[in-house]
C-alpha cells in the first residue's frame, strides 16, 4: 500500500490549503482514512479523519477551520484547511487503515505571519 500526499507548501495567516492524499496497491476496504500532523519538537497529533462511511473526527486545535472529505472510488482523502494560523505549521502525514497503519510521506506546510 502506498500513500501519495500533495498539496503542502507556503501559505499567509489567514489564508487557505488544500491537501490530498490516494492510496494505492494491495487495497481492500479502507477503514479509515486521514491526515496528522507533526511540528518540530512535537508529537504527531490528529488534524482530521475520516472512516469508510463518513464518519469525521476533527483535532481540537482545527475544528471549525478544516473539513476533510473522502471520494472512496478514488481512495482518495481531501483536507482543506481555512484561516491557517502559524501554530498550523507542521509536516502532515497522510494515514490509512487497511487492516493495519500506513502512512505516507508526509507534506510541509509553512504558515507565515
Amino acid at each position: 500500500v502506498q500513500l501519495q500526499a500533495s498539496g503542502g507548501g507556503l501559505v499567509q495567516t489567514g489564508g487557505a490549503l488544500q491537501l490530498s492524499c490516494t492510496a494505492s496497491g494491495a487495497l481492500s476496504y479502507i477503514v479509515t482514512m486521514g491526515w496528522y500532523r507533526q511540528a518540530p519538537g512535537k508529537q504527531r497529533d490528529l488534524v482530521a479523519r475520516i472512516s469508510g462511511n463518513g464518519v469525521t473526527t476533527y483535532g481540537d486545535s482545527v475544528k471549525g477551520r478544516v473539513t476533510i472529505s473522502r471520494d472512496s472510488a478514488k481512495n482518495t482523502v481531501t483536507l482543506q484547511m481555512n484561516s491557517l494560523k502559524p501554530e498550523d505549521t507542521a509536516v502532515y502525514y497522510c494515514y490509512a487503515f487497511i487492516g493495519q497503519g500506513y502512512w505516507g510521506q508526509g507534506t510541509l506546510v509553512t504558515v507565515s505571519s
